[in-house]
C-alpha cells in the first residue's frame, strides 16, 4: 500500500519565558526574561497508509496535538522529515490543504452567532467546491449525522453534541483524503459519540479516507481502530494493534453495579446495541 503520513524523527521544541510569582518578579522578567526550551516531541518517527484509520493516544501534554498541527502545516517542526500525500505540510500548497481537514474538539470553525449553512457556504467557496458536488456532498453528510433540521438553526444555540457534528460535516465537504481528529468526542454524552464513531467509521469505510485520531476515550478506539500509536513525554513508546496493545498493559477490571441502577443498565445497554 501506498503511504499517506511519514513521519521520520520529527522534533519540535518550543521556547518559553519563564515567570516567578508575585509582581516584582514579573518586573524582572519583562526587564530581563529568563527563557528555557520545552522538548515537545523527541524522535518522533511512523507511517500511515492510505485508508487507515489510526488511533493517536497519550496522556495530556504527550505531543498529540503538536503532532497533528504539524501534520496539518500549521506549526513548523525543529526537525525531522514529514510527508503527507507527498507533500510538505509547511509549504501549504493549495493541492494539499484541499486534501486534508483538521477537526479540534476543542476549538470551532463555526460562526458563533450564525447557522451552520453559512460556515458551509463559505467553505464551499475557500474549497471552490462545485455547485453540483456541493450540493450532493452536503445532502449525503446531513442524512449520515441526522442534522437536517438544525442548518438554519443559530450555532450558540446547538448542544454540544450537534455542534461536533456540524464541525465534522464543515470539515468534509471537500471530500477529504486525510482527516485529522482532535479529541472528537470530548464533552459528548455516551449517545452523541456513539454517533459521532459511527459515522468516522462509515465515512472511513466509503470513501478510503485516512484517518489519524486523539482520544482520551478508549471507547473511540476500540469501536473505530485496529491500530494504535502510543505517545508519552513527546517520545513514541507503542505503535501496534490495538489488542497487543490492551494483552500487553491492560488489568481486568471488575464492574459493580448496584441493585437500584441495574435496570436501568440493562435499558440503556438495549438502547445502545438496538442501534436507535
Amino acid at each position: 500500500m501506498d503511504k499517506a503520513i511519514i513521519v521520520n524523527r520529527l522534533v519540535k521544541d518550543f521556547e518559553v519565558t519563564e515567570k516567578k510569582p508575585g509582581l516584582l518578579q514579573a518586573f524582572y522578567s519583562m526587564i530581563s526574561p529568563k527563557k528555557k526550551i520545552i522538548h515537545a516531541l523527541k524522535n518522533v518517527s511512523f507511517t500511515i497508509e492510505k485508508g487507515e484509520l489510526v488511533g493517536f493516544i497519550g496522556p495530556n501534554g504527550a505531543g498529540k496535538t503538536t503532532t497533528l498541527k504539524i501534520l496539518s502545516g500549521l506549526l513548523y517542526p525543529t526537525g525531522g522529515f514529514i510527508e503527507v500525500l507527498e507533500h510538505d505540510p509547511w509549504n501549504r500548497k493549495p493541492a494539499f490543504l484541499k486534501n486534508i481537514s483538521l477537526v479540534m474538539g476543542q476549538k470551532n470553525q463555526l460562526w458563533w452567532d450564525l447557522p451552520a449553512i453559512e460556515t458551509f457556504e463559505l467553505n464551499r467557496a475557500i474549497y471552490e467546491i462545485p455547485k453540483r458536488e456541493y450540493e450532493e456532498n452536503l445532502k449525503e453528510l446531513v442524512s449520515l449525522l441526522s442534522v437536517g433540521k438544525l442548518l438554519k438553526t443559530q450555532v450558540r444555540r446547538l448542544s454540544l453534541g450537534q455542534r461536533m457534528r456540524m464541525e465534522l460535516i464543515a470539515a468534509l465537504l471537500h471530500k477529504p483524503e486525510i482527516l485529522f481528529l482532535d479529541e472528537p468526542t470530548i464533552g459528548l454524552d455516551l449517545v452523541a459519540q456513539q454517533r459521532v464513531r459511527d459515522f468516522i467509521y462509515e465515512y472511513n469505510q466509503k470513501y478510503g479516507a485516512t484517518i489519524l485520531l486523539t482520544s482520551h476515550n478508549m471507547g473511540d478506539l476500540v469501536n473505530l481502530s485496529k491500530r494504535v500509536i502510543v505517545i508519552a513525554d513527546g517520545r513514541i513508546i507503542f505503535d501496534g494493534a490495538l489488542k497487543d496493545l490492551v494483552e500487553r498493559y491492560a488489568g481486568n477490571k471488575i464492574i459493580k453495579i448496584s441493585e437500584a441502577k441495574s435496570n436501568l443498565f440493562i435499558l440503556y445497554a438495549i438502547y445502545l446495541l438496538s442501534g436507535v
